[in-house]
């Protein structure tokens, strides 16, 4: 008679197949095995690790731990494929054993079971043994001894076995189906946390301040528990989405390589667009090892055009009303920018990153003159660095004439104000500021002592020349309308 096959019956199927591979003795594979590693590391502590090695695979079922796997690996992106006879292998179960032995672990899983303690005597050195039971390992150890419990730990504690869910490494422990060779090259690939990246620039500013020598580095960080030896490294910058929330990761140890020659240097990564990203492929093998900061030479030009400015910039309140005084010894800010081109020596898609700054000083030694971040910059734009303020270099300012001619209503408001701005240079040498006013409204600049470019719909923008040791004036009215 015809029976239907039911859920229970395909359960005690699977748990039949489960209960086959549970009985077949477990084959390891460790970092000897392995042949090649790649490494693909994304900007928000995201990486995608290849890990190909050479096993032999018995055919049929079988259990392989596959050891010295990212203890941060993301269980359900793994996958296992056999390279040399594609098709013949497959998973049929997997585990990920991240939980790894230490004495408290070990004490851990024996919660309830029995262990042997050995005492020695410190006055005779006699040892003896005793079997007890361990009831709790939370903050200390309770065991029971015969018909009495004592806490912490009265001797050695000696245990039969090592638990099969507790590794020494990060293990992904898989059961296996091989209709295959004996011997092939299969490929684990998952994603995974604890592996970084991030850009690193040092810039070096020529004594007029037109030029700049740049470098370019990456910094690596693993916390991933594993180290990956002569991996091939791609660096992939941009925003990629994830659905899963992101920790920061830092790694301890630092290991900086040496840098190479100026053109090597530029040549370190290759770079190529890969979706809407930038890929940077390293042109060597390079080990990452486990709890470990690196740096690689990204990229590396000298003599790069810059151009250096001292910002003032304004606000639109004070169009509205009157204020008076605007500030006294107001700070300039200081500037530096160059173009990312090819003609600039440059032209490489810059990777999101700090830059920091530095100038020699009269004994030629290299000092810090100031850092901004700056973030991913595509080839021929511009970068524009914020290094501080003016110390030689301020302005005093304030309001000359305020006058409201008309305006009842909400939007039919119209004002003209009058400004007086001294510009002071403590310096040697004349020095150029950028004054930058933004007018709120239909606006117009009615009188100025000094030549206007009209930048954006809202800015007006001056350039001020200001003699060594001395100042300059600016006055300019002007009127606005809501």
């Amino acid at each position: 008679m015809y029976k239907p096959f039911t859920a229970s019956a395909s359960i005690l199927l699977l748990s039949l197949a489960g209960s086959v591979y549970a009985q077949t003795e477990e084959q390891r594979s460790t970092l000897a095995d392995q042949k090649e590693v790649a490494v693909t590391i994304y900007n928000e502590n995201l990486a995608l690790i290849k890990d190909q090695r050479k096993l032999p695979l018995k055919r049929g079922a079988s259990a392989l731990a596959f050891r010295d796997v990212s203890a941060k690996m993301r269980a359900e992106t793994a996958l296992l494929r056999s390279l040399s006879a594609p098709g013949s292998l497959s998973v049929v179960e997997q585990n990920f054993n991240f939980d790894l032995l230490t004495p408290q672990k070990l004490l851990e899983k024996y919660v309830g079971r029995n262990v042997n303690i050995i005492r020695t005597n410190p006055a005779t050195g006699v040892e003896t043994t005793e079997s007890a039971t361990v009831l709790s390992a939370n903050n200390g150890v309770v065991l029971k001894i015969g018909d009495r419990i004592e806490t912490g730990l009265p001797g050695r504690i000696i245990y039969p076995d090592v638990p099969a869910n507790l590794r020494d490494r990060p293990t992904l422990v898989m059961a296996l189906d091989n209709n295959g060779a004996q011997q092939q090259d299969v490929e684990l690939s998952y994603l995974t946390g604890g592996l970084s990246w991030k850009a690193d620039y040092v810039v070096e500013l020529n004594a007029a301040d037109d030029k700049l020598d740049i470098s370019g580095w990456v910094t690596l960080g693993n916390t991933s528990g594993t180290t990956y030896r002569n991996a091939k490294l791609q660096l992939v910058a941009g925003d990629v989405h994830q659905v899963l929330q992101r920790v920061e990761i830092t790694g301890s140890a630092v290991k900086r390589l040496d840098a190479p020659q100026a053109m090597m240097a530029k040549k370190a990564m290759a770079e190529e667009s890969l979706f809407e990203y930038h890929l940077y492929t390293l042109d060597r093998p390079t080990t990452i090892a486990e709890n470990q900061t690196k740096q690689v030479a990204l990229l590396s030009a000298s003599g790069v055009p810059a151009r250096k400015e001292l910002l003032l910039p304004g606000s639109d309140y004070y169009y509205q009303s009157s204020y008076g005084d605007l500030g006294q010894k107001m700070k300039i800010g200081v500037f530096v920018e160059f173009d990312n081109k090819e003609a600039s020596q440059l032209g490489m898609p810059l990777p999101k990153g700090v830059v920091r700054v530095y100038k020699k000083d009269g004994a030629g030694n290299a000092q810090f003159i100031g850092e901004d971040s700056v973030d991913h910059t595509p080839k021929n734009e511009k970068v524009r660095l914020k290094l501080g303020e003016a110390f030689d270099v301020t302005a005093d300012k304030k309001q000359t004439d305020f006058k409201k001619l008309a305006g009842t209503g909400k939007y039919n408001y119209v004002f003209e104000s009058a400004y007086e701005l001294v510009l002071k240079n403590a310096k040697k040498e004349a020095v150029v500021v950028t004054v930058q006013e933004p007018m709120p409204g239909d606006w117009q600049v009615l009188s100025s002592s000094h030549a206007y470019t009209k930048s954006a719909s809202n800015t007006a923008v001056w350039k001020i020349s200001v003699p060594a040791e001395g100042n300059t004036k600016l006055t300019y009215r002007s009127l606005v309308r809501y």
